[in-house]
């Protein structure tokens, strides 16, 4: 674990002296009592340890010190001590897992760690408020990226990991940008086929299924199959032929935008400040367009998952930690987030914000969470899935896959990764 030096804030609530006094005027002076005090309760001395990414905490001005702060001024109960450490997201796992008795109070994590944490033992359960705030807050997909096998919440969302669209606004309206054929007609389009993350969009948008509908189910398997399947196959044949299609390959779609030989390509938040360079007020972004098969709009659904706040229920304070989390992901704090950081909510009464409708890839992902995705599993079987997708996407760009053979490559594909 990379640590910077602790930063420690105290927060001390304002003790108050409440004094009431009865009287009575009999006439004798020796008949009036004294002023009864009451001194309210000090407040609980609670000492957190939180772990969180460097750029959450490099000055006092940071996000997490300007969030500890917040939480100590909503809770003047509680005489904070806080000390906190680097551990980034995707390193979280892995560190707690080294001894969670030891780990921090609180922690962010990404949520394709989260069956490693619960074995652990590492991640508490959420208490019911938690579990309601989540639930009002984030679509269904981000409510299940925390929730375990057992069916109970086991973080608090404050962002999501997807991907979306990217246009040129100068050859396509924001209307052509909401259907793939129709900018295929017009213009070049890259897309990565041969990319695992990226390719099971067109056949799970069209009915297939990882681990059942939800993404949990890991005695379901993989649901490639059925004409359902193979006619996106088809579909897909077809597209890699066309003239203004460019597989997305070694960096290609950002290379095109930059140099005006491709005016859409697909990728996530990460890439907005290179978009915005390449194409400057032409710069556009959008959830995942749909594609025309058989006649009908089918919306492409980008996998995604969350980065979730945690708390560890071995802190010798559960339950203080369990309301930090929470406070961590609460609609405020995930403003303050974007507003500090960038950081994308994703929690949806954000996606009216003044700030968030200003900015295209903020609107981009979260519609895209909210209507063109689904869950990224994370039980064990899915690593059964990256490289069968990725050879499948290589033989569609090869030919090897076709339209003769879509059914039955199809089926042996799916074979494949449930074997």
């Amino acid at each position: 674990m990379k640590a910077r030096p602790t930063y420690v804030v105290v927060g001390v609530a304002a003790l108050s002296l409440a004094l009431t006094a009865c009287s009575s005027d009999s006439g004798s002076k020796g008949d009036s009592t004294e002023p009864a005090a009451t001194t309210a309760a000090a407040p609980t001395a609670v000492t957190l340890s939180v772990w969180g990414p460097q750029e959450d905490q490099t000055d006092a001005n940071a996000w997490l010190p300007t969030e500890q702060a917040a939480f100590e001024k909503a809770h003047p109960e509680y005489k904070m001590t806080w000390k906190n450490s680097v551990v980034a997201e995707g390193d979280a796992a892995t560190t707690v897992k080294q001894d969670p008795s030891a780990a921090a109070d609180v922690y962010m994590f990404a949520n394709d760690q989260l069956g490693t944490l619960v074995e652990a033992n590492a991640i508490g359960e959420l208490p019911p408020d938690a579990v309601d705030q989540v639930k009002q807050q984030n679509s269904d997909v981000m409510v299940t990226s925390v929730t375990g096998t057992d069916g109970k919440l086991y973080g608090v969302p404050y962002t999501a990991n997807t991907w979306f669209m990217y246009y040129n606004t100068a050859k396509f309206t924001a209307d052509e940008a909401k259907n793939l054929d129709t900018m295929l007609a017009k213009g070049k389009v890259a897309f990565p086929i041969d990319n695992s993350w990226y390719l099971p969009s067109f056949y799970v948008g069209n009915g297939s299924t990882l681990f059942g509908p939800d993404g949990t189910d890991e005695s379901a398997g993989f649901g490639f199959t059925g004409q359902g399947a193979a006619d996106v196959t088809t579909y897909l044949a077809g597209l890699v032929k066309n003239k203004n299609f460019v597989d997305d390959a070694n960096g290609a779609g950002l290379a095109g935008l930059q140099s005006g030989t491709i005016d859409a390509y697909f990728s996530g938040s990460w890439d907005a400040a290179a978009v915005k360079k390449a194409l400057g007020d032409k710069y556009g972004a959008a959830q995942p367009a749909t594609y025309t098969l058989n006649g009908k709009d089918v919306q492409l659904k980008a996998f995604a998952g969350s980065k979730a706040v945690a708390f560890n229920p071995n802190a010798s304070n559960a339950k203080v930690a369990a309301q930090f989390a929470a406070f961590l992901g609460s609609t405020e704090a995930q403003q303050s987030h974007y507003d500090l950081r960038g950081i994308i909510p994703s929690d949806k009464s954000l996606a009216g914000s003044a700030s968030i409708t200003a900015d295209p890839v903020a609107v981009a992902q979260m519609n895209t969470v909210a209507n063109a995705s689904v869950l990224q599993p994370t039980v064990a079987k899915m690593s059964n899935f990256w490289d069968p997708t990725a050879a499948f996407g290589k033989a569609l760009l090869s030919g090897d896959v076709n339209a003769s053979n879509a059914a039955a490559k199809t089926e042996a594909w799916n074979s494949s990764m449930n074997s």
